[in-house]
């Protein structure tokens, strides 16, 4: 398939799913760390939809893993490891959810206005420049837009970061936008949440303490909805746990112990 990339050897039992959404590829170090001690695969999502992206996960565990797997999804990868796993739950043994953005609207007020304030004022305007471009119809190709608002909120969204890799995600406004409106709109509705009740597996959820997205917005909606829940809370820790300083070592233990 030639939006997957595997790591290491069969069996495949680990499946690393990406965020943004539209943001491929920015899984890549999670999953040639996991590598070293099992096979792993990384999907590169390309659809413009939630179920045609659901569809892609749910193809790719049934042609190229060793079922059922577990899924560690990040960020947005989070949400449609979550959507999977209620859809097709033969497929799933485990659930992790890395930086999960909160399941309920209302705990989702305060996160822009995190990120924001931590950026300069010339970061500030750049990035209301971005939001009107980005906007804008007479603008064909967005990519390089959305590429670098995703590196503002990669600044704002860590704590004590390590320099960054050079590999950077293959992004895609198009995906983007068409996907995370749909999913908001399942947030919103209630819909997103109300599927929690198809999730037969246990799930592990991974956030950091200074992740704009609220930890909390994470675990009071699954507590209440899910069978087996967990969540562990990193210290000093932002969106992205594997570039911290002081948190990544901790959070591949956390990984590893949950697929051990």
């Amino acid at each position: 398939m030639q939006n997957l990339r595997r790591y290491g050897s069969r069996p495949f039992r680990v499946v690393v799913v990406h965020g943004g959404p539209g943001a491929a590829g920015e899984m890549a170090p999670v999953a040639r760390e996991l590598a070293s001690e099992r096979g792993v695969l990384e999907p590169l999502q390309a659809a413009a939809s939630v179920s045609g992206q659901i569809d892609e996960l749910r193809a790719v565990l049934e042609t190229s893993a060793d079922l059922p797997v577990t899924l560690i999804g990040f960020s947005w990868g989070a949400w449609l490891s979550y959507l999977c796993s209620a859809y097709h739950p033969a497929l799933v043994q485990k659930l992790i959810l890395v930086s999960s953005g909160p399941f309920e609207e209302r705990y989702a007020a305060g996160i822009q206005t995190t990120r924001l304030s931590r950026l300069s004022e010339s970061e500030r305007v750049e990035m209301h420049a971005l939001v009107e471009a980005m906007k804008d119809p007479t603008i064909p190709d967005k990519d390089a837009l959305l590429a670098r608002f995703g590196q503002l909120f990669t600044k704002a969204d860590a704590c004590d970061p390590a320099p960054l890799e050079s590999e950077e995600p293959k992004v895609c406004w198009d995906i983007h936008a068409r996907v995370w409106q749909e999913a908001a709109q399942w947030r919103g509705s209630g819909k997103l949440l109300a599927l929690a009740e198809r999730i037969a597996c246990p799930v592990l959820a991974i956030h950091g303490d200074y992740d704009p997205h609220p930890a909390e917005g994470v675990r009071e909606p699954l507590t209440r909805a899910l069978r087996d829940f967990k969540l562990i809370l990193l210290k000093h820790c932002g969106h992205k746990p594997w570039i911290e300083k002081q948190a990544a070592d901790l959070f591949y233990k956390v990984l590893t112990d949950a697929l051990s």
